[in-house]
């Protein structure tokens, strides 16, 4: 207990700073993710708490970050759908969800898996970091505008159609479900048509016409239509937070310029008495865990979104752990990926169960605690509880933030989370692939890929896609590499390794060596394959070395198999030097070891088989 308090003061200010700092934010992403602003300050609280209380790295400030936001939106905005447009009755679905990704992320940590994080290939990163970017301010070009999709009268009108069929809908699938939808029985369809009031279709056009208007391809369906209809006052409310919020910055960085732009505009047009549109009320009171997550939980509502819930798990993962490698840069300290994992799914599933929207490390933060001082876990408790007594205090206060301040401070977070460096070099990267009559870099292309797709289809998918195209190039580079290092030549002096020098001149035309210099795996076989094709006829044995082959898969051990039968029917001696433990062990199991090459033909180093090739194989050339 006396070390958890060793350094208090600097925890102190440093958990101070961060919960100042993660205010403005944790507001945003919650109006952002469609569940309000609460559900971001729900979340910054008790992730930052038990994430920092749990995991494995000292000094991190956890919470709702833009990617993890970006993702969660796309998971309320489906399920409300589903749900007839009310957020209520889809809350215990989404927060089921979310706590899913929690517990996931535990499950990772007890794994061990956090250590493989790290291979996720950077232009998959760098594609999904930017595409976040731009999904953020596009989709945040509508409030800073002032328009609403949904409460344009105009637009709603055309989608009433559509919403009276899907009411309709709705009252025969019921029916079929309580097994009235016959014949005899269809005045009570007639009757139950009459539930179909204005209210009701008015409420699922809006619904329709929000779901229209989400997303980066629905803000452009919509962007004619709120170019017509600006608001001055909201436009002019967003554009002084983002001027503030970047000029501050040229004053001091003492002081965040998020929260310097947050208290004047905001004040400035509360005191004024200006007619602006304010965030969503924010709830009084301590937080209370939503029971229904239990109750009302059902298995048809979330197996659609398992892989999502993966996803929000990993992502989250990859976020944290990426914070954790700049927190020990700054403080010269290890993190414990493992356990990092365990806290932020803990911090997380505890976040869902209370209403919150999911996080994760948060790197700005993690540096600000810092900064000021912070030392331990300490810090990030300390923040978590800073946000909640803003809450309790402050929030009917935070109730009237303009809507249109948390989108420029949405704009500018849009803004820093593109990977610029990612862009910069694309330019300069080698083209190492040809697209038609283009030639291309493959870095490039998978980055545009999971760019493209990210922002126009699906954060999901489009991640899932670029993975798969980033290893399949690493297996068809790695493949065409490991093909041209170990072609089959024959003794000559020049190609030879250092212990190779001495090998009889004259056997040269009836020995051949195969240099596996690296894995014989899938993506390499086929080069493999040739072999037998490449031996000339002289040839009377075969030297495979294979001390630096390392790994052998399912495909490599067939391949090796099918060469040994090419090379045997046309009577040529096989011999291994320097068999690894995980290839002998596979081919052993499939009698390769000693079936095609018995025991005596395994050498422990090239200058006992050279002894043994010298004294059985005669020169016939």
């Amino acid at each position: 207990m006396k070390a958890f308090f060793a350094h208090f003061r600097g925890d102190l200010f440093g958990g101070l700073t961060a919960g100042i700092v993660a205010l403005p934010l944790a507001l945003a992403f919650g109006v952002s993710s469609g569940l309000g602003p609460s559900a971001g300050l729900y979340g910054a609280i008790f992730i930052s708490f038990f994430a920092a209380l749990f995991g494995g790295t000292p000094t991190q400030i956890s919470g709702p970050t833009a990617p993890m936001t970006a993702v969660s939106m796309v998971v309320i905005g489906s399920i409300i759908a589903v749900n007839d447009g009310s957020v209520e009755k889809a809350l215990p679905a989404i927060l089921t969800v979310f706590l899913l990704a929690g517990l996931m992320q535990v499950g990772l940590g007890i794994m061990g898996l956090g250590r493989y994080i790290r291979y996720i290939p950077y232009p998959v990163v760098s594609g999904f970091m930017t595409a976040i970017g731009v999904i953020i301010i596009v989709t945040q070009i509508l409030p800073a505008l002032g328009y609403y999709p949904k409460e344009d009268a105009q637009y709603v009108s055309q989608f009433k159609p559509q919403a009276e069929e899907l009411i309709l809908e709705n009252i025969l699938r019921e029916e079929a479900g309580e097994g009235i939808l016959v014949l005899e029985d269809f005045h009570e369809t007639i009757n139950r048509s009459h539930e179909i009031t204005p209210d009701a279709i008015l409420k699922e056009s809006r619904t329709l016409a929000a779901k229209e208007a989400s997303g980066v391809l629905g803000a452009f369906r919509v962007m004619d239509k709120a170019l017509k209809n600006i608001q001055p006052l909201e436009l002019i409310l967003c554009l002084a937070t983002i001027l503030i919020i970047y000029g501050f910055k040229r004053i001091t960085t003492a002081v965040p310029s998020t929260l310097v732009a947050l208290i004047v505009v905001s004040g400035i047009a509360y005191g004024a008495g200006l007619k602006y549109r304010p965030i969503e009320q924010i709830p009084e009171g301590f937080p209370v865990p939503n029971l229904e997550v239990f109750t009302a939980f059902r298995p048809d509502q979330i197996s659609p979104y398992i892989f999502t819930a993966l996803t929000l798990a990993l992502l989250g993962a990859i976020d944290s752990l990426l914070t954790s490698v700049v927190a020990d840069n700054m403080t010269k300290t290890k993190h414990k990926p493992n356990r990092e994992l365990v806290g932020q799914g803990i911090g997380n599933s505890i976040g869902a169960l209370f209403g919150g929207i999911p996080g994760a490390g948060a790197t700005i933060r993690t540096v600000v605690n810092i900064n000021s001082g912070g030392k331990t876990r300490l810090s990030g408790m300390i923040s978590g509880i800073v946000l909640l007594l803003v809450l309790l205090v402050l929030g009917p206060i935070a109730s009237q933030i303009p809507a249109a301040v948390l989108a420029g401070i949405l704009i500018t977070v849009g803004i820093n989370v593109m990977d610029y460096k990612g862009l910069k070099a694309i330019p300069s990267l080698p083209r190492n692939m040809r697209v038609g009559p283009l030639r291309l870099s493959s870095e490039v292309l998978i980055m545009l890929v999971v760019l493209v797709l990210s922002t126009f289809w699906n954060l999901v998918y489009a991640v899932g896609i670029g993975l798969v195209i980033a290893s399949l190039m690493f297996m068809k580079q790695i493949g065409q590499l490991t093909g041209q290092r170990s072609d089959v030549k024959p003794l000559f002096p020049e190609s030879a390794w250092p212990d190779e020098k001495g090998f009889p001149g004259n056997l040269k035309q009836e020995v051949f060596i195969k240099h596996i210099k690296g894995p014989l795996f899938f993506g390499t076989t086929s080069e493999f394959q040739q072999l037998a094709e490449q031996i000339p006829d002289t040839a009377k044995a075969v030297i495979f070395r294979l001390g630096r082959m390392q790994y052998m898969d399912q495909s490599g051990l067939y391949a090796m198999e099918d060469v040994l039968h090419a090379l045997r029917q046309r009577g040529v001696l096989t011999l291994f030097v320097n068999v690894l433990d995980q290839p002998r062990y596979l081919m052993e199991r499939i009698d390769i070891i000693p079936g095609l090459v018995a025991e005596e033909y395994l050498f422990p180093n090239f200058k006992a088989c050279m002894t043994w090739v010298v004294e059985n194989i005669e020169d016939t050339v």
